[in-house]
């Protein structure tokens, strides 16, 4: 039998606690993590594409908002020297097994796969690698493992984009597990204010007969998770 648990009058002092951890979270300076070393750095773009952000069922306002900083960093990390960016990107299979999950999105060949203009049209895009991924991970069944072996020299990764608790989560967990494995001393800093998931309010999944999903409090726990697994949880860069 399940054990019983009672969120509502038990979690209480947590989520004061979590509250109060999001809200003292530190906001290092994205050039002294990068210093004179630029080589050893990477930025990863999580899911920033149309159907997450501008078009499709999954897209929202919350991800959307994103953008803005996400193209900075990109942009304030080139400046620095950095010349290690990735994009990774749902470009699904139409008989991917994870559409009995969420809707149809990001179809492979449509614009929903496709990176938002914003990072596009960036003046460096060429010189950035997209990874095209059929699942919540960045590295399953993608090329991201062959690209990371031919750069040994990147031990420092920034994660940014969407959605926190997947995606984001997947990656940056892989990443920070894979150098636990194999004994590698690596850096994966994930920034609160560059990354975000989405919100289905319990009255709105009810109505829509499907799973309701607090954004902020999806948002906030899975970078605590992150945290306590040795990703560098931070602000803001």
């Amino acid at each position: 039998m399940t054990r019983s648990i009672t969120l509502s009058t038990t979690a209480g002092p947590f989520l004061s606690y979590l509250d109060s951890w999001y809200a003292n979270l530190s906001a290092p300076d994205l050039a002294t993590i990068i210093g004179d070393t630029p080589e050893r750095v990477a930025v990863f773009s999580i899911d920033m594409i149309n159907g997450f952000c501008k078009a499709g069922p999954l897209a929202g306002p919350r991800v959307a908002a994103l953008i803005p900083t996400v193209v900075a960093i990109f942009t304030r990390a080139y400046a620095l020297g950095v010349r290690s960016f990735v994009l990774t990107q749902d470009t699904h299979d139409p008989q991917t097994p994870e559409f009995g999950f969420y809707p149809p999105h990001c179809i492979a060949g449509t614009p929903e796969s496709q990176a938002v203009s914003e990072l596009a049209e960036l003046p460096f895009a060429d010189e950035i690698t997209t990874i095209e991924k059929n699942s919540l991970s960045s590295h399953l069944g993608t090329r991201l493992g062959d690209w990371l072996a031919e750069r040994p020299q990147i031990d420092t990764f920034i994660i940014i984009g969407d959605c926190t608790d997947l995606c984001v989560f997947s990656a940056a967990m892989h990443l920070r597990l894979e150098a636990n494995a194999l004994n590698l001393s690596r850096r994966v800093i994930v920034p609160a204010a560059a990354v975000d998931t989405f919100d289905t309010p319990v009255d709105l999944a009810q109505r829509l007969g499907i799973m309701a999903h607090d954004g902020d409090l999806h948002h906030a726990l899975f970078l605590h998770t992150m945290a306590q697994n040795g990703v560098e949880v931070v602000a803001s860069l």
